[in-house]
């Protein structure tokens, strides 16, 4: 009866080997599931910027179209007309930096022809695989006759 019960003993417990395989099998799984997490995180990140140049790139085209209104909607007020824009400055017509240091806009006005203008915003940032940017752009006419 000793025997029996020594040798059932010995067949009853985990190896040092089986032990390190298991531990093993256990740190991979970890490391993969702390992989996808980090990645699923800088995606994230990327999204979240990605949707705010979209917005700050819409903001610039937006304001140069309120300036393009402005001046041709209240000519005897401002002094200005469609042929005041179309022929203004870049500088003139930029609106004010976004208030993030992280994106950096910049705004393109070609003109097409004389009643109509293409504006380009160009919304630009750094993350951490790299540069990236978005740009929205749209024609400008002179509406009013």
């Amino acid at each position: 009866m000793i025997k029996l019960f020594k040798q059932k003993n010995k067949k009853s417990g985990f190896t040092l080997v089986e032990t390190l395989i298991a531990l093993s099998i256990f740190s991979v799984s970890i490391i993969a599931m702390m992989s996808i997490l980090g990645s699923g995180i800088a995606n994230t990140n990327y999204a979240k910027n990605k949707i705010a140049a979209s917005y700050l790139a819409q903001e610039g085209i937006e304001y140069v179209r309120n300036i393009r209104d402005n001046d041709v909607l209240y000519t005897s007020a401002t002094g200005k007309n469609w042929a005041t824009f179309r022929d203004a400055s870049i500088a003139s017509i930029t609106p004010p930096a976004p208030t993030s240091l992280n994106f950096n806009r910049t705004i393109q006005k070609i003109i097409v022809n004389p009643d109509e203008v293409k504006i380009s915003s160009t919304v630009s940032w750094t993350q951490g695989s790299g540069p990236f940017s978005i740009t929205f752009s749209e024609n400008l006419f002179n509406w009013v006759e």
